[in-house]
């Protein structure tokens, strides 16, 4: 089954308000009639509305990079569901590694510092995974392992794991509308990207799970990589078959390379049934 990339561009805590402005309206003009690739930019929480008006009238959705899943009240400094779908979202990241504590550099400022997670763990990210679901939003849900678990073989016990605990309790209504994104915590901004191959083996253990939960639905839902993506490592990752896009970090800070990685998507699964290719 051909199925449609995605391309999400995850802003991180760059851009201001004006360049995510800049940047939304330059890939507006260079993707924004693009119909065989899902594109998506995830700016940080002040410049969601900007970049949402910027890209209005395109083809680009925007998304959040997180989100608390409490509708109102008494929680200082946190954004519901519902003031980013107001502010033009359609979809949002969860459980992203750093999100969870699980950081990509080996030296970690924050680590550094002394400083401990954000606050995501498994509990969380299927809390978070439910309120996007009720609140008609995308959940984009993150899943990866750090270079420790990697090395003593639990690579596939540790991210399946996350899978089933993000998408436990939901229907298999529910669960084909949510997008997986697998970002080895150890090539996330780190320059070291997971093997092009052993990614595809990865991801297609991740389709095997979700089939366990929802059939032959699991072949029809977008499973990405992430974790150092880059123009000159995209063609070898989307050649694979498993690999339905990526959620991009660094690369999406620069329109001409993001642009590069939505053109390698679209040429690798062109024409793919029922998207307007």
């Amino acid at each position: 089954m051909k199925r449609k990339p995605m391309m999400a561009g995850n802003w991180k805590m760059n851009k201001t308000i004006s360049e995510a402005k800049e940047l939304a309206l330059a890939l507006k003009a260079s993707a924004g009639a693009e119909t065989k690739v899902d594109v998506v930019l995830c700016p940080p929480f002040l410049a969601i509305p900007t970049v949402a008006g910027a890209v209005a009238g395109s083809n680009i959705k925007v998304a959040a990079q997180d989100f608390f899943w409490k509708e109102k009240g008494a929680y200082t400094g946190e954004i519901s569901a519902q003031m980013i779908k107001d502010g033009g979202c359609a979809s949002v990241v969860i459980g992203h590694s750093e999100r969870r504590g699980r950081f990509g550099k080996v030296e970690d400022d924050l680590v550094g510092e002394g400083l401990g997670p954000f606050g995501d763990n498994n509990t969380t990210v299927n809390t978070k995974t439910k309120a996007a679901l009720d609140a008609g939003l995308l959940p984009i849900v993150c899943c990866g392992e750090t270079l420790a678990e990697r090395k003593t073989g639990k690579t596939d016990l540790v991210v399946k794991s996350q899978v089933l605990a993000a998408l436990a309790g939901l229907s298999g209504e529910e669960i084909a509308k949510v997008v997986i994104a697998y970002e080895p915590v150890w090539a996330i901004g780190t320059g070291e990207v997971c093997d092009s191959a052993e990614a595809n083996r990865v991801l297609g253990m991740i389709r095997g799970a979700l089939a366990e939960l929802v059939g032959d639905t699991a072949q029809a839902m977008q499973i990405l990589y992430g974790g150092s993506v880059a123009p000159d490592n995209i063609e070898e990752l989307m050649a694979q078959p498993e690999i339905d896009g990526g959620l991009v970090g660094g690369a999406s800070l620069v329109a001409e390379k993001f642009q590069a990685l939505i053109d390698a998507a679209a040429k690798a699964r062109g024409g793919c049934c029922g998207c307007g290719g």
